[in-house]
């Protein structure tokens, strides 16, 4: 019997400073989930989302451990009869159903590496990442909404050289379903010549930690989105990141309101549930109706969400009378500054803990836990300071996490508090590069530390803390006074009438630049220019910080994972 072996994708030098150091271990996704499997076959693994049979036809689904790995099983026994090996790259299309998972754990069974497409793509996106993806496969809906998936795939086609096949995939196909140019293949349990043939697959590609997992694509606020290259190595120890701060357990009922398409949802919530066996309930997209009924129903224990959400509810006394939260115990949340106000209030008011979370496809991890933020206000804007002397960390990020400020106008070390810069990181965590790009080592400065965008300040009483300021290519210069828009966003967001925020440079002849807040509007709530000014006046913040001008909007343009589309404002702001 021959072996075949695939090249990894992070260079041997790296993978033997890891392996030395304990960081890295032989796990791999397929691997956590086989012992997820063998431990508690028959515990309930995953829900479906409530809404299924809008979102593709069928009613939701409630699988086993057992469940799952039947269907698993047969999938990846499609996928080798389509030509997919190891080291192959199979691209996925679903919404956050059962077999998005499955999809996953499929392709990790043989080797091959998943290439995650958000919903909202259409046949330009579609074709440009399959395409510098080198996708074998893509597997999508028959239908999600009034969207025919697997035909426009089909249409695609011709247009990804590498593409040999589109898999319909769906619990509501049936053996008579029919997608021309398509691949149906219906979730069933695995056959005894399914899983011969996937075991005798696996004896001649044994598995490697240092294949490639995924490519995940960047948002491409600023240009074309680039691919992320992962390997089991780094997805692995990254995943403790997401276990560690939540403190996530096999008890724990975890709901998943991210697209399982980048960090979020894959780091956030897919992992973790490998890793702990908790029970993971499906969501998408967000509704807040569907959310809060599944909270209820199903008992969930922890999800992610959004500030803005969060704070929404908080001050709407009349909503939480109606809606049961006993179940939930901590709550994470990101992606834009927390308000001290509502991380207080949540943990005060109904016993909630909110978890502060900063991360990023390449690597980031920076994450405020309840044990070492007791302090809402500390964990609503500060997060570790890892390597400060004299501070120890909850968490393994702690042991191998890595990072500097840097000054970008002197490219000096930042060593005290209160002088913005910019956050270099480094570990084991770190992505192995871009696809058709730079590698990894080619993205790194002399200290083997990556350069991230971020704008952070030391802070603290002992100067154990950093504190996130903003994104450098965000930041709004005015007459040579720097203004952090995620500053101003945290204080406008707390007006009563205002729903969403975005601050970005109005460009100045005289100035450079001056403070432009775009802002969405809550339900009949009406804001003039000098109600704003007038407002955060009342915070008491320089003066050179306050919009001088005001657009209203009935919603701000974010991309298909939700980030807000800042380019898009200062393009259009700039005309």
């Amino acid at each position: 019997m021959s072996v075949t072996v695939v090249k990894g994708l992070h260079p041997q030098e790296r993978v033997e400073e890891f392996v030395s150091r304990g960081w890295w271990t032989d796990e791999t996704g397929d691997g956590l989930f086989r012992t997820r499997v063998a431990a508690h076959p028959d515990r309930l693994a995953i829900v479906d989302p409530a809404n299924r049979q809008d979102l593709v036809g069928s009613a939701p689904r409630r699988l086993t451990w057992r469940d799952l790995d039947g269907e698993v099983t047969h999938l990846a026994a499609r996928l080798l009869e389509l030509g997919v090996t190891a080291g192959d790259v199979v691209g996925v299309q679903l919404p956050n159903t059962a077999e998005l998972a499955e999809v996953y754990l499929a392709a990790w069974t043989i080797g091959a590496a998943v290439s995650p497409l958000a919903m909202q793509y259409r046949e330009h996106e579609v074709v440009t990442m399959a395409s510098a993806a080198g996708m074998k496969v893509l597997v999508t809906a028959e239908r999600f909404g009034d969207r025919a998936m697997a035909a426009e795939a089909v249409a695609a086609q011709t247009r990804i050289p590498s593409l040999a096949a589109v898999l319909a995939y769906g619990a509501e196909l049936t053996a008579a379903s029919s997608v021309e140019g398509a691949v149906v293949v219906v979730p069933q349990a695995a056959s005894d010549a399914d899983r011969r043939a996937v075991e005798q697959h696996r004896d001649q590609h044994p598995s490697d930690p240092n294949r490639l997992a995924t490519i995940c694509w960047t948002s491409g606020t600023e240009s074309a989105p680039k691919g992320v290259m992962r390997a089991h190595y780094d997805w692995m120890l990254f995943s403790w990141c997401t276990v560690d701060a939540p403190r996530i357990v096999e008890d724990d009922v975890i709901l998943n309101t991210f697209p399982i398409i980048n960090m979020a949802g894959i780091n956030g919530m897919l992992l973790p549930w490998l890793r702990t066996g908790a029970t993971m309930v499906q969501h998408h997209p967000f509704d807040m109706t569907t959310f809060f009924a599944q909270i209820a129903q199903e008992r969930v224990t922890y999800t992610l969400a959004p500030p803005a959400l969060l704070w929404m509810l908080l001050n709407n006394e009349e909503l939480l009378a109606k809606i049961d939260l006993s179940s939930v115990t901590r709550i994470g949340s990101g992606s834009a500054p927390l308000q001290p106000a509502m991380v207080h209030g949540w943990q005060e008011r109904h016993g909630i803990g909110i978890i502060n979370f900063f991360g990023s496809n390449e690597g980031i991890c920076l994450l405020s836990s309840l044990e070492d933020f007791p302090d809402p206000d500390d964990r609503a804007q500060y997060f570790p300071r890892y390597g400060h002397h004299g501070t120890s960390w909850t968490g393994n990020a702690a042991e191998w996490t890595r990072i500097k400020l840097v000054d970008q106008s002197t490219g000096e070390e930042v060593t005290e508090p209160g002088r913005p810069g910019e956050l270099f990181i480094g570990g084991p965590q770190l992505f192995a590069g871009y696809v058709g790009g730079a590698r990894l080592a080619d993205l790194l400065d002399d200290d083997g530390m990556l350069r991230t965008g971020d704008i952070f300040e030391i802070a603290g009483d002992d100067d154990q803390f950093l504190k996130y300021v903003d994104r450098s290519k965000d930041m709004v210069i005015r007459g040579g006074m720097n203004i952090a828009p995620a500053e101003l966003e945290g204080l406008v967001a707390q007006h009563p009438a205002v729903a969403e925020v975005a601050i970005i440079g109005d460009p100045d002849e005289m100035l450079g630049e001056r403070v432009a807040a775009v802002v969405a509007l809550r339900p009949d709530a009406t804001l003039t220019l000098d109600e704003l000014v007038e407002f955060l006046r009342g915070h008491k913040i320089a003066s050179y910080k306050l919009p001088e001008r005001l657009e209203v909007r009935d919603a701000l343009p974010r991309n298909p994972v939700g980030k807000l589309l800042k380019r898009e404002l200062r393009q259009e702001v700039a005309r």
